[in-house]
């Protein structure tokens, strides 16, 4: 294979990986700037999502519409678990916060190991057939839905924030809560539905990402590597989600490639080690958001 494509291998998978990232990424970004809550049960949602999936297909659903109540069924569980868990101590210290989601996250697992147990699941994919060849690069047919989905997600939040009266409810209160309180926001309403959509992008994630890999309740950890990619790029922007997911796929396959396998796993965290040396609030964070985590 020559060099260019190599180049237009690693950039093709780094497009698909970097596309998974971005989806989970963006769930941190908008819990985080709206109620400045770190959720760390992230990750549980996108393995919530995928095995939700697995059992709506094995039901005979149709792939439209086991899709749709997958994502209704993980934003319907984000809000829920905004109201039960994190309203009552909303005052409560960043710690604490952090706290309730990680005991959250763990409390996920344990139920999906009651209901779906340890055994691995298999998602076909959803345009089963050869990979795509340009040139001696390849990207499986799976990938375009990882791409298409993800920028039809992006747009459509981008249009939600910047053209919809809650959008910019919303962005209104990740500026001041207070401010957007006395201006008439329902500020709670806010948080709930901001929970939502991190959940619905984090579910999107898991059922795309499930196509690819053997599926058990332990794919939550995807949650972990993709933390990095909101903190590289700002955990208060949503603009930084994209370039620092495709930058963090992109290495991970060359360490794949000329390094070792397994230190494609701890390439995220050395990324955001990097980053938190040089710039500590992310490529298009802002320093004091910093100062508060």
């Amino acid at each position: 294979m020559s060099l260019a494509d190599q180049l237009l291998q690693y950039a093709l998978s780094g497009l698909v990986v970097g596309g998974i990232y971005a989806l989970i990424g963006l769930g941190f970004v908008i819990v985080y700037s709206v109620t400045r809550v770190i959720n760390f049960a992230q990750g549980e949602f996108v393995m919530l999502g995928a095995l939700l999936m697995v059992t709506f297909g094995d039901q005979g659903l149709p792939l439209p519409l086991a899709f749709l109540l997958v994502l209704l069924a993980a934003s319907g569980i984000g809000a829920l678990l905004e109201r039960v868990a994190i309203h009552p101590v909303r005052s409560a210290s960043v710690l604490t916060l952090i706290i309730i989601t990680i005991g959250a996250s763990i409390a996920l697992r344990g139920a999906a190991l009651l209901v779906w147990g340890t055994d691995p699941f298999a998602l076909p994919p959803f345009s089963p057939g050869p990979p795509l060849h340009f040139g001696q690069a390849i990207l499986v047919r799976q990938g375009l839905w990882v791409l298409a989905v993800a920028l039809a997600i992006f747009v459509g939040l981008w249009a939600f924030f910047t053209r919809s009266r809650l959008g910019i409810q919303m962005r209104a209160t990740a500026e001041s809560p207070r401010l957007a309180a006395q201006g008439g926001v329902d500020i709670h309403r806010v948080f709930a539905v901001s929970w939502a959509i991190s959940t619905f992008a984090a579910g999107t994630a898991g059922v795309l990402y499930a196509a690819n890999v053997r599926l058990d309740p332990e794919i939550g950890v995807i949650g972990l590597k993709a933390f990095p990619v909101a903190l590289v790029g700002g955990l208060d922007s949503l603009a930084g989600i994209v370039p620092a997911a495709l930058a963090i796929a992109l290495l991970e396959n060359l360490a794949i490639r000329y390094v070792d396998p397994l230190l494609s796993e701890v390439v995220p965290f050395l990324v955001l080690l990097g980053m938190l040396m040089i710039r500590p609030w992310g490529l298009f964070g802002t320093h004091e958001e910093m100062e508060r985590v």
